[in-house]
């Protein structure tokens, strides 16, 4: 793309530098200033003349080809529709192996399974200081007999599963325990195709809750969960960076991309100190990205992802088979903007949302529940959350051009910009040593920590507009029709009572003695994760060897 006008680029510039002093004239702007949500200024207009010299084949390239700003696949969603995979998880393995029907009963061909706080922080349900939230905000799960549970009837051969299991720690425990859940079903490893978020910076920068292990621990935990995938899981995406809770977190468009990305990079080091090529890891990594609510920005926030991360590869690994350098990510539309005033505003919110990760080239969706402001999605939300992805695949036309937003002046001057200032964070996160290291220093948690309260100031002050919050506003909202989690933790005690009375002591004790022993060693602890939960050991006492091992971690406050 060149900055010709019709005459020329100066001529161009002139015009426009005109056209702007007789509007102005003519027509005041209503604000000083108009940005993104993340800060990036926005022009009146986006002509030619305002962005740098693009060259077509350099910075766009054709979709599924170098530099993949246009598409990670060439024929994108007219030759393969976006998997639509809600979140899902409440109660018992039982109550939420009902949902999981309820969700492919209306559509869904993906599942995302969330987990309660006590599973995600390696409590067993019946822990006194676990019961209040046993079952809460996720599906309590504590032993490989509730992953049976959880799946039964599931086609887990032919359905891809996310396992929202942000901090590595737990990750590892259940992957060994889904692929054990499989292989009792005899289903071979190769079919199981899925994705472990398993990222160390949800449990040391941004949910740092009790029993958070240490950085350097959790990424150690990590590498291995992912170093076994790539060797015995052959279909599974072993880890998800989790743009996703970074923005939620308080994170801007430009640090999500740049803390994604280090972290990536960092992996790719790590497993190539241990003997794996990086093309057979770049292959197998996917991202979570947000999709908040400044809709162009989220739209070139995508397409400078995949043109960074290309960029990026190349400059430190050099040349890579063409799957290693297309980066594919999952979209959940944003639950911080979302509103418990005027609820279904929500809905609209959702579907502009999903239409700009659309648009930004998506390989799978969840749409927040327009409830989730303040309760678990019922089923009629979650339905509803359902059908805006089916009404934009099936009825917006937006599918059946890829990229067709391509070559939009302002589009592709917001790609520029993002790509350019993720690009200098990430400079300046190495400078500092790394990503582990500007966790344990604290700097990542400070930086985060800031921008959300520079969200949040937007907010009370006005300056971000907020529908039914700062503008528009209807006094005190009525009641909201709240879905009611069943109660979890009588009926998981009672499994777990029958788990451990049937279990063989000294087989788990023994099991357990030996993760102890791999994690001393430069051994992966996968293969000794996994004897361990199949000889009957919960997840907290799988967790406590990390627990014992590695000590506690308390973020550094700067």
């Amino acid at each position: 793309m060149s900055r010709q006008g019709p005459d020329g680029p100066q001529d161009l510039a002139r015009e426009f530098r005109r056209w702007l002093g007789e509007r102005h004239a003519r027509s005041p702007e209503r604000a000083p200033r108009f940005e993104t949500v993340s800060g990036i200024p926005l022009p009146p207009l986006a002509v030619p003349a305002d962005g740098s010299a693009r060259d077509y084949l350099r910075d766009l390239g054709f979709p599924g080809a170098p530099p993949y700003t246009r598409g990670a696949h060439p024929a994108m969603y007219r030759s393969r529709l976006w998997t639509i995979r809600p979140l899902a998880g409440f109660g018992t393995p039982e109550d939420t192996n009902a949902r999981f029907r309820f969700l492919l009963a209306q559509g869904a061909t993906g599942l995302s399974l969330t987990f309660d706080y006590p599973t995600l922080r390696g409590y067993d349900s019946d822990d006194p200081e676990a019961r209040a939230e046993a079952g809460r905000g996720g599906v309590a799960v504590d032993c490989l007999e509730d992953v049976d549970v959880l799946f039964a009837g599931i086609p887990v051969d032919t359905l891809s599963v996310s396992l929202v299991t942000c901090n590595p720690g737990m990750a590892i425990i259940l992957l060994a325990m889904y692929a054990s859940m499989a292989r009792r079903r005899n289903i071979p490893a190769e079919r199981l195709a899925g994705t472990s978020q398993n990222d160390f910076l949800m449990e040391t920068a941004v949910t740092t809750a009790p029993r958070a292990l240490p950085p350097a621990g959790a990424f150690r935990l990590e590498c291995d969960a992912i170093e076994h995938a790539i060797e015995h899981l052959p279909r599974w995406n072993p880890i998800s960076f989790v743009g996703y809770n970074l923005r939620e977190a308080g994170a801007t468009a430009v640090e999500e991309l740049a803390l994604c990305l280090a972290h990536a990079l960092a992996v790719l080091r790590e497993l190539r100190r241990r003997g794996l090529a990086p093309d057979r890891v770049a292959a197998r990594l996917s991202f979570f990205f947000s999709a908040h609510r400044t809709f162009f920005e989220e739209i070139a926030k995508c397409r400078a992802a995949r043109r960074l991360w290309h960029r990026l590869l190349g400059e430190e690994f050099g040349e890579l088979p063409a799957r290693a350098r297309a980066l594919r990510f999952h979209v959940q539309t944003s639950g911080v903007t979302l509103t418990a005033q005027q609820p279904l505003g929500n809905v609209v919110r959702g579907a502009y949302q999903a239409l700009a990760a659309v648009l930004g080239g998506a390989q799978s969706l969840h749409v927040s529940a327009h409830d989730e402001a303040y309760c678990l999605p019922s089923e009629s939300s979650a339905r509803l959350a359902l059908r805006i992805q089916q009404i934009i695949q099936h009825e917006s036309g937006v599918t059946e051009t890829v990229d067709p937003l391509g070559g939009s002046y302002l589009v592709e001057r917001l790609t520029d910009e993002l790509e350019e200032r993720a690009r200098a964070l990430g400079a300046e996160i190495d400078a500092r040593g790394g990503i582990v290291r500007v966790t344990e220093t604290g700097w990542l948690h400070a930086r985060l920590t800031a921008s959300a309260e520079a969200y949040r100031a937007g907010v009370k002050a006005g300056r971000l507009p907020l529908v039914g919050v700062n503008r528009f506003s209807e006094g005190d909202p009525a009641p909201p029709e709240v879905f009611a989690e069943p109660s979890a933790v009588a009926r998981q005690a009672v499994r777990l009572r029958r788990v451990r009375a049937a279990r063989e002591t000294q087989a788990v004790a023994r099991a357990l003695d030996a993760l102890a022993q791999a994690l001393r060693s430069d051994r992966n602890t996968f293969d000794a994760i996994t004897a361990a939960v199949e000889a009957g050991a919960t997840l907290r006492e799988v967790h406590e060897r990390f627990r014992v091992h590695y000590g506690p971690w308390t973020l550094p406050l700067v």
